[in-house]
């Protein structure tokens, strides 16, 4: 028998040596069963000498149970699950478990039972069940899978089965996906385009590690430009990750992609059935899958023959994780396609500090698309002056606004009101006594819905009906909102245009593929004249008739104190003003805000972004923030307010004194109570060549907390909250 370091995804055991029986071969990257006390779980077998640990007397040794019919994990992907672990101070379980993000995936099975409406009623009909059959629709999935969308209990379910309301379904879970034709839908392509999409191809072909920012403006062809790139991977042979910020953004994407290659992408993303997810990652570690379209986790799925990734829309925050693993994925594309050698695009009309950055000192190189594809022009971008032009009282909308969204209905064309905050309102009070309505869990407001009556913490879910009476006092018919939200201004839009078609566009009405598709088709259609929605538009999206956008509120992005306040809100206005005027009408821009001389304000209206970002990196670099410095964030969590307390104090008297690095707190961070637990934060704040990795992990990486006190660790935050 042969000995072997196996990595079971059990962050807090760590590696576990095992025997390999003399008649079975377990090569490292092996998938493989092994027992853990009475259980069995699965692990992967390791590179010898790569996990640190001492190893287990050989007659102590228990053998492995199997090994799953599944390729191996490959040795580059093992390397960057060990690079992504280190750098960003996470179990290695932890990361691998990202990698195995389907269990049927590796095993055995063939076929699933799915389960699906029948179309006939359970002689005994209760409310839940009512509830159950009303919210599945036409949904089919696993019981567990259904009882999730139907709100119920899996005994439910298992009793809408029972009594023939829902009939079983035999999935396959091995049919073979259709292959993208690279050959099928070539675009014609403008000299800018085809200079762009060369370089491209070119990388592609040379098989080295090429980071590229593709910069272009909004409307410049950039998906056209790198699907160039998607084809030349094609006839090589090789596969293609294309990663996009919002799940929202897939059903736009895949249209555009079936276009030109003739079959959908395979979709990686939380909304997959079970079935779906087993099926996509076994193409997808078979190397039957070319091209693969994804949320972030997609990143680390087990490609045997990856040789592209295009991260669209780069510079979107929601590349980075902010809980378990905090990675960012733009940053661990570029590291995977350094391990693995191969090209990776960062697509952006307003590209981050950092990629300008990396593309100013030669490490990356800059690929640029200055003007729109064809006969569409960039659109007019004007200040309204809310203290010049006010709206009317218990209103939102500036009058200039009101009368630019009336032009666009009498010409019969379609606009946009951005407003990034969900809801009817961001406050609720008694008028009474001034009670605020306040999370019980979290250090924040409850956010009215009027749409679905209730009252909704955005933070940990928390919701619960708007009560008839204050909870403080007792008044009756009281309650006041307070700000607006997008659900507000759609009402004021109703109330100004009854006989407008209006859609409001938020995580809460598109929040699956399918959602975003019929939103797609219903403005494609015409069945929309005025969209009312939140930065879930700002990006991906192409309507060729609409021609005004608003901007409700400028200044609210800026609030708050954020290091990436400024370039986060231009980078918002800049896209969303990049839906207006896409086709061969013009488009106008007019931008609510209250300090029209703001730098930011002045250069979106100037249209100046490179003074713009200057500035920015001018400022960034004199505070030696990133990219010119690190920060970590250390947060501290209990249940027990005085515990969280105490264990950051020490943590704060404990922090080493290091040349180049400072650290500032602890303090209760600006959420101080987060899903029940007191949170404490601490900032790390390092010179840019400092290992502040290995600083923290000696610090407090082998420290043991007292019960129920978590503390975790976030590198390059970009939440500091």
């Amino acid at each position: 028998m042969s000995r072997v370091r196996v990595l079971i995804l059990n962050a807090a055991l760590g590696p576990l040596d095992y025997s390999v029986p003399d008649d079975m071969d377990a090569p490292p990257g092996s998938i493989v069963k092994v027992p853990l006390g009475p259980r069995q779980v699965t692990g992967v077998v390791w590179d010898e000498g790569r996990l640190e640990g001492n190893p287990v007397d050989a007659s102590k040794l228990r053998p492995i149970l199997g090994v799953y019919d599944s390729p191996p994990i490959p040795e580059t992907l093992r390397r960057l699950i060990e690079w992504t672990a280190d750098y960003y101070l996470a179990p290695l379980a932890s990361v691998l478990r990202m990698s195995l993000a389907s269990t049927s995936g590796y095993s055995g099975e063939k076929t699933i039972t799915e389960y699906r409406a029948s179309g006939g009623m359970p002689e005994r009909m209760t409310p839940k069940r009512e509830q159950a059959l009303e919210l599945i629709g036409d949904s089919q999935g696993i019981i567990r899978e259904l009882s999730e969308i139907g709100e119920v209990s899996v005994g439910v379910v298992r009793g809408l089965v029972k009594a023939g309301a829902l009939e079983p379904v035999d999935v396959s879970l091995d049919a073979p996906f259709p292959i993208p034709d690279p050959a099928f839908g070539p675009p014609t392509l403008e000299s800018g385009q085809a200079a762009a999409s060369a370089r491209l191809v070119e990388a592609v072909r040379d098989r080295e590690f090429a980071p590229i920012m593709l910069d272009g403006v909004t409307g410049s062809g950039k998906t056209e430009v790198y699907f160039e790139a998607v084809a030349e991977a094609l006839r090589m042979g090789r596969q293609t990750l294309v990663l996009l910020p919002e799940i929202a953004l897939t059903e736009p994407f895949l249209t555009r992609f079936t276009a030109r290659f003739g079959c959908e992408p395979i979709a990686w993303h939380s909304g997959l059935r079970q079935s779906e997810r087993r099926r996509a990652w076994r193409a997808i570690a078979t190397g039957e899958a070319m091209v693969t379209v994804g949320a972030r986790s997609s990143l680390f799925l087990p490609y045997p023959k990856l040789g592209l990734i295009i991260v669209d829309e780069a510079h979107e925050s929601a590349f980075k994780q902010e809980e378990g693993v905090m990675y960012h994925a733009r940053d661990v594309a570029v590291m995977r396609g350094h391990f693995e050698q191969f090209p990776i695009v960062l697509a952006s009309a307003t590209p981050a500090i950092e990629t300008k950055q990396m593309v100013e000192i030669g490490r990356y190189e800059t690929v640029t698309l200055p003007g729109r594809y064809g006969a569409a022009q960039l659109p007019e971008l004007t200040a309204v002056d809310m203290l010049q032009d006010p709206p009317p009282r218990g209103s939102w909308l500036a009058p200039t606004v009101v009368r630019a969204v009336e032009e666009t209905l009498e010409r019969k064309e379609q606009s946009l009101l951005f407003l990034n905050r969900r809801g009817y309102a961001p406050l609720t009070l008694c008028r009474t006594c001034g009670h605020r309505f306040q999370c019980p869990n979290c250090t924040a407001w409850m956010v009215e819905h009027r749409l679905l009556a209730r009252l909704a913490c955005h933070h940990c879910g928390h919701v619960m009906p708007p009560p008839a009476e204050c909870p403080e006092c007792g008044a009756e018919d009281s309650l006041v909102a307070c700000g607006p939200g997008v659900e507000r201004i759609a009402d004021e839009i109703s109330a100004l245009f009854p006989d407008a078609k209006t859609a409001i566009v938020t995580s809460d009405t598109l929040w699956s593929p399918a959602k975003a598709g019929e939103f797609v088709q219903r403005m494609e259609a015409g069945d929309i004249d005025i969209v009312i929605g939140t930065q879930l538009v700002t990006k991906g999206y192409h309507f060729p008739n609409l021609t005004l956008v608003g901007v409700v509120d400028a200044d609210l992005g800026l609030q708050g104190g954020d290091l990436r306040a400024a370039e986060r809100t231009f980078q918002q206005i800049m896209q969303v003003a990049g839906r207006a005027g896409r086709g061969e009408k013009p488009g106008r821009v007019l931008i609510q805000t209250h300090e029209p001389s703001a730098p930011v304000i002045e250069a979106l209206i100037s249209g100046d972004a490179e003074s713009f970002y200057a500035a920015e990196t001018e400022a960034r670099r004199l505070a030696g923030a990133p990219p010119f410095g690190r920060y970590a964030g250390i947060v501290i969590s209990s249940e027990d307010e005085k515990q969280a307390f105490e264990t950051a104090r020490i943590i704060g008297q404990t922090a080493p004194k290091v040349d180049g690095m400072m650290v500032l707190g602890p303090a209760p961070a600006p959420l101080a109570m987060l899903r029940g637990r007191y949170r404490q934060r601490l900032l790390v704040h390092a010179r840019r060549a400092l290992d502040v990795q290995s600083v923290i992990r000696d610090w407090i990486g082998d420290r043991d907390w007292p019960k129920g006190v978590r503390v975790s660790v976030d590198v390059d935050p970009y939440s500091f909250l």
